[in-house]
């Protein structure tokens, strides 16, 4: 049987250490990377490293101002923290505080933390009406005469002719087979020209100067008292008999009576009826579109909302809700362009089917002439949260799995799959305050980490070169290069995954090169065992590398599989350290496997590795040396 170490090639596994570190580091510096040489190589901080930014969000369940139960806060922290947590390693905080606010920091100061506390919640609305949305009324030259009225009152006029975007408006798609199906009967709430929901006495009084400066009662009904105190009993009466979208052309003095509704907040415009907001020209998109959160969260009731900013439109009952999506995600459709594709339930298969028959068929001609698409069908709108995200035209009977189509680049597109994927928030908030965070006592504990860290490895390479000689330059070597590969997947990890290193991640991997000196003593006493057990050194290397390789293994397993359930049961920094432990084990096994081994065989093959001052074996090679001497009787004796 020929000698384990002529089997053995060290260049083999020295070269695919080479071509790992090649392939490392071409990552490091051309994927995802721009920027200055300092910058290419900047691994992902975290909060307690760098700063970061920290939002403060207030809850609240509804306009009434309620807080929400602990239950809500408590799931609502949950859906936050996994979205900018998705990876389980981007080391946000996400705490609450109060009994209704929740408190989120990130790493990396002035972060876009808009889209984070949405509420996601997304309704799918067959679009009723269309209408100008940009809040601005024609009034005609003063010139014009109108013609002789014997009333005073305004005359409602169905014929405003808004400029719709159904031409415009994309398309639904479905990825299964989809077709037309079988009429059903109308729904009685899809009524064209329903009847206005305000029907308050207007007040004689005239408003009281004060009355804008007021703040705004918690109640809805008193809200809508104090708005109608606002504006004027005049313009509330007139805004409150419309049937339709005001038709200013018919009625000039109309425009000086709904004036006052364009000075309105977007809070106060939230808790007007849905047919005024819709009817009333003054009221436009830049106000409706700042509404507070949940201004048209009711699946129940018909809603008003805008698209891109300019095109208003009433939207009807939501007869599909976000609860009946199972999964989505961001893909390329056959144009390269970003849509987000929905699986539903199996409940929410049925309800999206019934709602594009009706869309698709007009039942009940619910859908106004202005909100038509440009093929003559209905539309329907995705709205999350109070904003419009597209609003395309039925082609069909849609029986699959669909897609929402808009104007979404990558990151949009993925932050909607998102949100849509976590589920919407059980309760809306506003954002109160955001802030910078500065990493002072983190900075101060980290030089103090890392003096601690180079100090005691400082020791350990002076004890292992005074103990090992030779063999401690391989000690050293080891080191660095688990420390250049542990560097390299860090930044790597940083730019794909969002791995963000702190300072429990750096605890995690001081950790792990204490476990990878712990595996250099067990091979190298394992290499002496076998020299006092009468082999030379050269032979003796191969036997103490395969009895030591399975203790190497058990450890580094045992490490790993403590890091693994580490991870999955713990959160936030904890994550982390778990995380980094882990990754670092893996990459000890690495250069125990591919360099160790092969350059301790190499150095088996040297002069130097005979010599017992030099290669660090004095003690073991004397022993070897007595017991070969026992035929001697004169040096037995003496």
């Amino acid at each position: 049987m020929a000698p384990p170490q002529g089997q053995m090639r060290p260049g083999r596994q020295l070269a695919v250490l080479g071509f790992i570190f090649v392939v490392l580091y071409l990552l490091v510096f051309f994927s995802g990377a721009s920027g200055s040489l300092k910058d290419r190589l900047e691994p992902r901080l975290g909060l307690d490293l760098i700063g970061g930014t920290r939002v403060t969000l207030e809850a609240t369940n509804s306009l009434d101002g309620q807080p929400p139960t602990a239950e809500n806060l408590e799931e609502a922290r949950q859906i936050i923290e996994s979205r900018v947590n998705a990876f389980g390693v981007a080391e946000a905080e996400v705490v609450t505080e109060g009994n209704r606010n929740i408190v989120i920091s990130l790493p990396g100061e002035n972060r876009d933390l808009t889209d984070v506390g949405s509420a996601a919640e997304l309704r799918f609305r067959k679009v009723l009406k269309a209408a100008d949305g940009s809040g601005t009324v024609a009034v005609p030259p003063p010139a014009a005469t109108p013609a002789p009225s014997g009333s005073a009152s305004p005359t409602p006029s169905g014929s405003a002719s808004p400029t719709p975007s159904g031409s415009a408006a994309p398309k639904v798609t479905t990825s299964p087979s989809g077709g037309q199906g079988g009429m059903a009967p109308a729904s009685p709430s899809a009524s064209a020209t329903p009847t206005p929901s305000a029907s308050a006495s207007p007040s004689a009084a005239a408003p009281s100067p004060s009355a804008s400066e007021e703040p705004v009662p918690a109640s809805i009904e008193e809200q809508r008292k104090a708005v109608e105190q606002k504006v004027g009993a005049p313009a509330w009466q007139a805004a409150s008999g419309l049937q339709a979208q005001a038709d200013l052309t018919a009625d000039p003095s109309l425009a000086d009576k709904l004036k006052p509704f364009g000075t309105l907040s977007p809070q106060e415009v939230a808790v007007l009826p849905a047919q005024m907001q819709f009817n009333v020209p003054t009221i436009g998109c830049a106000q409706l579109d700042k509404r507070p959160p949940a201004s048209i969260s009711d699946p129940k009731q018909q809603v008003v909302s805008c698209e891109d900013g300019a095109s208003k439109y009433l939207l009807d009952q939501a007869k599909v809700l976000g609860t009946d999506v199972s999964d989505a995600d961001a893909v390329l459709d056959q144009t390269n362009a970003w849509v987000v594709s929905l699986d539903f339930t199996g409940d929410g298969q049925g309800k999206w089917t019934g709602l594009t028959r009706e869309a698709f068929n007009n039942e009940g001609q619910a859908c106004d002439a202005t909100a038509l698409g440009q093929d003559g069908k209905c539309r329907v709108a995705v709205v999350l949260d109070n904003e419009i995200v597209s609003s395309p035209e039925i082609q069909g009977v849609l029986t699959g799995n669909s897609q929402i189509t808009g104007n979404f680049n990558q990151k949009d597109a993925s932050a909607l799959a998102s949100q849509l994927r976590y589920g919407a928030l059980p309760v809306t908030f506003e954002q109160q305050e955001q802030q910078n965070v500065t990493a002072t006592l983190g900075a101060s504990h980290l030089r103090a980490g890392l003096l601690a860290a180079g100090i005691g490895m400082l020791l350990v390479i002076i004890y292992a070169f005074f103990y090992y000689r030779l063999l401690g330059s391989v000690i050293f070597l080891s080191l660095i290069l688990s420390a250049l590969l542990v560097f390299g997947a860090l930044v790597v990890l940083g730019r794909q995954i969002g791995f963000t290193l702190t300072l429990a991640g750096i605890a995690g991997m001081i950790v792990s090169l204490g476990v990878a000196a712990d595996s250099f003593v067990i091979y190298f006493e394992r290499l002496k065992d076998e020299i006092r057990e009468g082999r030379s050194p050269r032979s003796a290397v191969p036997r103490a590398w395969i009895r030591a390789r399975r203790t190497i293994i058990s450890a580094n397993a045992i490490t790993l599989l403590s890091a693994v359930v580490l991870y999955v049961v713990s959160v936030g920094t904890v994550k982390g350290f778990a995380f980094a432990l882990g990754l670092a084990t893996v990459l000890d096994l690495v250069v125990v496997f591919l360099f160790r081994h092969p350059i301790m065989t190499m150095f088996a093959r040297t002069r130097a590795f005979l010599s017992p001052r030099v290669s660090g074996l004095g003690r073991a090679l004397p022993a070897r040396t007595q017991q070969t001497q026992p035929r001697n009787p004169r040096a037995k004796e003496a």
